[in-house]
């Protein structure tokens, strides 16, 4: 008995043991919950990782690549406008050790809604990475990626607009004392156009279809150049080159802006619609002037505030034409304005995947998860 009952105890013994070691390996593998204010490496935001630099340079790349974003996604709230505040709004959030964001709190508010404003980009922050494909670098300590507060100050002050902007490497003045104009005015430019408008050769008898939005810089000399081409129906390159040497053929044939008493660089915007010839393309071009028909009496009745009545219009238009990112756009923006999300994501998204419109893109992280 006794040996029996001695046996039994070392076998007990050694299956505590085991048990013991076996939690003390599985408690080493739990992860580190705690959030942590001072640790070796802080996090970085994404962008400065390529850098062949030192670390305290890739840290104030961060840090200015950090606050840049938040200035482009920032929106100054009106009430603060209205009522001239101004201030430093501070918040935090902790890095994830997988690169993502989390908790975002407002730590310091000025008013005026500029606090929830700063929490809003923030809470964006991780759709927008994710879409771009980035993450943050996590924070370090003892070699290992741990939670980490960041506390970011983010300062509001207003500002008048500039007179320009920067397109690539071109100057356009958006602020002028005489605007853009064509000689002989809007109907001789459409002429001008028109007539310098050619459907491709190669595509006569595919009975395509669409609508091409540009953006056009005209500088003092009337020299022109397209910043801005978007192919609604995606058209493909071929269209897009007839459309650019249209736009062309209007060459010294502007007045330029002026601006405190100089002739400026401005944008012009037109719109060019391609239409095939031929008697087999008559019912599809029958289809597209119901279609823009459609969307134009859609956009107007929900203007008018018959809104299911405008979406109807819409959804026809789009039936008619399903890959035109035109009619997906007026869609898509009329079911975020009247909060549903989910459709207007849909729509969006398609949306962004046919044709670059730089709107679409900053919407689509923040409304779409």
């Amino acid at each position: 008995m006794t040996r029996m009952y001695l046996s039994t105890l070392r076998k007990l013994s050694l299956s505590i043991a085991f048990l013991f070691a076996f939690a003390l390996a599985a408690q080493s593998q739990i992860a580190d919950t705690t959030i942590y204010k001072i640790v070796d490496e802080m996090p970085r935001f994404p962008g400065c990782e390529q850098l062949d630099t030192t670390l305290e340079v890739k840290n104030k790349c961060a840090e200015q690549a950090l606050l840049i974003f938040f200035n482009r996604n920032i929106v100054y709230p009106q009430v603060a406008r209205n009522e001239e505040i101004e201030g430093t709004v501070v918040i935090s959030f902790v890095v994830e050790p997988d690169g993502h964001i989390s908790n975002p709190q407002l730590i310091k508010d000025i008013g005026g809604g500029c606090g929830e404003e700063a929490l809003r980009v923030a809470n964006a922050m991780n759709g927008a990475l994710d879409q771009a494909g980035l993450l943050w670098k996590p924070g370090l300590k003892d070699g290992k990626p741990v939670r980490t507060q960041v506390n970011l100050p983010i300062r509001f002050k207003i500002q008048d607009p500039p007179d320009f902007v920067i397109v690539g490497l071109d100057t356009v003045y958006i602020v002028f004392d005489d605007s853009l104009q064509f000689n002989g005015g809007p109907e001789a430019l459409q002429k001008v156009l028109q007539e310098n408008l050619h459907y491709p050769e190669a595509y006569k008898d595919s009975c395509f279809i669409g609508t091409m939005d540009m953006t056009l810089r005209v500088n003092p000399r009337g020299i022109v150049k397209v910043i801005d081409l978007a192919d609604y129906s995606n058209l493909g390159p071929d269209f897009q080159w007839e459309a650019i040497m249209a736009a062309s053929a209007t060459w010294r044939q502007w007045t330029p802006a002026t601006r405190n008493g100089k002739a400026v660089p401005a944008p012009y915007d037109i719109s060019l619609t391609f239409l095939p010839e031929g008697p087999k393309c008559q019912q599809r071009i029958s289809e597209w002037e119901k279609a823009v028909a459609l969307a134009d009496e859609g956009s107007r009745l929900y203007n008018e505030g018959q809104k299911e009545e405008g979406l109807a219009k819409l959804t026809e238009a789009i039936a008619l034409f399903p890959n035109n990112a035109n009619f997906l756009y007026l869609r898509g923006q009329a079911y975020l304005n009247m909060d549903r999300k989910e459709e207007a994501c849909a729509d969006l998204q398609k949306v962004n995947q046919m044709v670059y419109i730089e709107v679409v893109r900053e919407l689509l992280p923040l409304i779409c998860k």
